[in-house]
């Protein structure tokens, strides 16, 4: 039996030593051919240099229109996807207590006006005006709480983008509808600190949706946020976005590009540039005096056809393989063709 396994055991390291015999001389086969390529050399560029970064677009107000009264709904006065304006009616509550109120209201300034002119005259003490007075104050508080809560009016102008109550409803807390601004629209983006000195208030930057692939609308930075988040390392910021033409819903989905400073890059074709396979690693290969050179990279911007590439081994005096980069290694002897 042991006779039987050390016999295996000699088969099978045959066969991998067999198998890297093989692989070695390939390797030295291919390090022996002389591959045919072309090459081009690396050039810097000034770029601008910009940060993309998606968010979500919202209103740029939103309200919920909630009073502060419980009691019956009279009448709603509008329904989902009314446009509306500063100051229209949008619902009426059951209006028992403020005409109740008005009436008391009424008779106060009534008597108020009574306690002024025996006031001018003399006839009246002044803590008996005082009191009168502080009640006509507090009734006049009174109605106009009643008044603003009875009869509920448009904060700003805007769309109705929900409705969670009907007439004649009691109703006893939350939204009764939800009122959005959709002609001024905001969003909020995270930025990389490094970026912090670069965004100011008043940016112009442009949004693309691709619902709309073939527009772009414009933007500002309306606040940059003071502080960086120390786990995340960014900072937010908000963004204001001109919306009259109506085309942008709250909700959407957009791409932000914001311009951040002018830099001088080294870029390349972006066919040059191989990728490891299974992993993300990107690498490029030049020309090292007849002889092909392995450079490992990260890319940047892209523009194109053309992608920024960065590495510390690369300058503007290397020759990159543009042709035939697929079929060297490095180490392998270069034809250089024009």
């Amino acid at each position: 039996m042991k006779i039987r396994n050390l016999i295996s055991f000699a088969i099978i390291a045959g066969v991998a030593l067999s198998a890297a015999g093989c692989k070695k001389e390939e390797k030295k086969a291919a390090m022996a051919r002389v591959e045919k390529v072309k090459v081009k050399k690396l050039e810097k560029v000034t770029i601008d240099r910009v940060y993309e970064v998606s968010t979500t677009l919202q209103g740029y107000e939103t309200m919920n229109i909630a009073p502060s009264l419980t009691g019956t709904i009279e009448h709603i006065f509008v329904e989902i996807g009314n446009k509306v304006n500063k100051g229209q009616d949008l619902v009426r509550m059951d209006q028992t207590q403020y005409k109740t109120a008005k009436l008391t209201f009424d008779n106060l300034t009534t008597e108020m006006q009574r306690m002024d002119a025996l006031k001018e005259s003399g006839n009246v003490s002044q803590q008996t005006y005082d009191q009168t007075k502080v009640g006509y104050e507090q009734a006049k508080q009174n109605l106009d709480f009643l008044q603003q809560n009875t009869y509920v009016k448009a904060k700003f102008s805007g769309s109705i983008s929900a409705k969670n109550y009907e007439d004649g409803e009691l109703y006893a807390g939350g939204a009764i509808l939800t009122l959005t601004q959709i002609d001024v629209l905001k969003a909020y983006i995270n930025i990389p600190e490094s970026y912090f000195p670069h965004i100011k208030e008043g940016m112009a930057l442009t949004l693309k949706s691709e619902i709309y692939p073939d527009k772009e609308f414009k933007a500002t930075v309306e606040i940059v946020h003071p502080t960086i988040d120390a786990a995340s390392h960014t900072f937010q910021a908000k963004i204001k976005i001109d919306n009259k033409a109506n085309y942008l819903r709250p909700g959407m989905f957009v791409r932000s590009t914001m311009p951040i400073s002018k830099q001088e890059v080294i870029i390349a074709p972006y066919q040059a540039v191989m990728k490891q396979i299974g992993s993300n690693d990107r690498y490029v290969f030049v020309n090292d005096n007849g002889t092909a050179k392995r450079v490992a990279v990260r890319m940047g911007q892209r523009f194109d056809e053309n992608v920024e590439i960065i590495s510390d081994e690369l300058t503007e005096k290397d020759e990159l393989i543009v042709v035939g980069q697929g079929h060297v290694n490095d180490g392998s002897k270069l034809d250089v063709v024009k």
